[in-house]
């Protein structure tokens, strides 16, 4: 008899046979069967959150400290899962012609290096999936490291500019990002005997320690990244070729905040304890990013610095107790959908106007390409959080303000702030 347990399984594997289908085939097969790949579990975890099912996989179960490792299909890992799937599957479809002219003005031969390409891009794609249904933090820790290599395999070959230093530079940063994390998980896995998330039959994490919060969180924040470690992500986003920004910026970054969430709902005494201090570099960090916006000529860099104060909500949103996390969650999604529309489109102009990436040239694009400038409005919209899924999450995040400080001497100027961090957001 064939369980739930058994067909979420199934169709996890799919897109990871995929990686070594999709090379074997022409170019125009391997998208259709990339994008497939991801539509197929879009759909049954669409079915899971309708029916309700939170199934619980094992896979194996190992000596302290690494404990039991196993897939969780709970409503977070769903949420994440859902996005990482209908993104992944749509820019997979814009990516064919992109790639195919990038690989003609770089004089590559065309079939042979879209092999190369679709192999690391779904790669990539399936290993962020993985991650957010990974219920041992030794396996979201392999699956974070495949996903950077993947990134920086991808923003080396076929990146703009001086693309082997800028993957250089990205490597650097998320390997320094992934070393502190993993120092953290394995003082946690030490302290616990086990690295696996607690659920009601899997005995896991109980606490984390201050140490282990320390070093997962400034890790995560160089991911994220907010104002500071922010160096290495205009740099990446903008010379990373488009459909890699159009998941790196929108799917890779906001992952950092899945990590965080994860380690908050284990124990949330390190974001308690230091509130104040965190909210007021996540507020800093978004304005910062924000204005930062409005100096950029580059479509794409100006995107960038954009993904850097939306990171700055998902921040704050952890701060914020249960409205905040509700709150980083929909803003994940939020920021997915919008900014892969929003890469896509600068890919778009870029193939079709040959390179074009000023904005001061690009007046009257709704004349010459009315789809993709209708699909950017649609992208800035949800950005914005005007009459889209943006919106709710900003209230959400908002009401977290609310519920944590109240109405008061120490919560009012934090909601004022917030709301001007959103007012930013449209106006830019």
């Amino acid at each position: 008899m064939i369980t739930i347990d058994m067909i979420m399984l199934y169709v996890l594997l799919l897109p990871l046979i995929v990686v070594c289908i999709a090379p074997l085939l022409s170019s125009k097969k391997a998208t259709y069967l990339s994008s497939f790949s991801f539509l197929v579990p879009f759909f049954a975890i669409l079915y899971c959150i309708i029916k309700g099912y939170t199934p619980e996989i094992s896979i194996m179960t190992l000596s302290a400290p690494i404990g039991k490792i196993y897939l969780n299909f709970d409503y977070i890992a769903h949420a994440f899962g859902l996005t990482i799937c209908i993104v992944s599957a749509m820019v997979a479809l814009f990516a064919l012609p992109y790639m195919e002219h990038r690989f003609e003005e770089m004089e590559l031969n065309v079939k042979s290096e879209f092999r190369k390409y679709i192999f690391l891009y779904q790669f990539y794609a399936v290993s962020m999936l993985w991650l957010v249904y990974s219920g041992n933090l030794i396996l979201l820790y392999v699956f974070l490291e495949i996903a950077l290599i993947t990134a920086f395999f991808l923003i080396y070959f076929y990146g703009y500019g001086n693309r082997r230093w800028v993957g250089q530079l990205y490597l650097i940063w998320s390997l320094i990002a992934g070393v502190l994390a993993l120092a953290g998980i394995i003082i946690m896995g030490v302290s616990n005997n086990t690295l696996a998330f607690s659920t009601e039959t899997i005995q896991g994490i109980t606490t984390v320690g201050a140490i282990a919060w320390t070093l997962i969180f400034i890790g995560m924040v160089i991911e994220l990244p907010v104002l500071g470690p922010h160096v290495w992500l205009p740099w990446a986003h903008a010379e990373a070729p488009t459909p890699l920004s159009a998941l790196l910026s929108p799917l890779t970054v906001g992952l950092a905040g899945y990590v965080l969430l994860r380690i908050a709902l284990i124990d949330y005494s390190f974001i308690a304890a230091y509130r104040m201090p965190i909210l007021v570099y996540a507020i800093i960090s978004s304005i910062y990013a924000g204005f930062s916006v409005f100096k950029q000529t580059d479509f794409k860099r100006l995107l960038a610095y954009s993904t850097v104060s939306q990171m700055g909500y998902m921040l704050a949103a952890l701060c914020l107790g249960p409205f905040g996390l509700i709150g980083l969650v929909i803003q994940y999604m939020s920021h997915a959908f919008g900014k892969s529309i929003l890469f896509s489109s600068a890919g778009g102009i870029i193939a079709v106007h040959h390179g074009l990436r000023d904005l001061n040239k690009m007046g009257g694009l709704h004349d010459s390409i009315p789809a993709i400038s209708n699909a950017a409005v649609v992208g800035f919209l949800n950005l914005g959080g005007i009459l889209t899924i943006g919106m709710i999450g900003e209230f959400f995040i908002l009401r977290g303000v609310v519920e944590t400080f109240g109405i008061s001497t120490e919560g009012l100027p934090i909601l004022l702030a917030m709301i001007f961090m959103f007012i930013l957001s449209v106006w830019y």
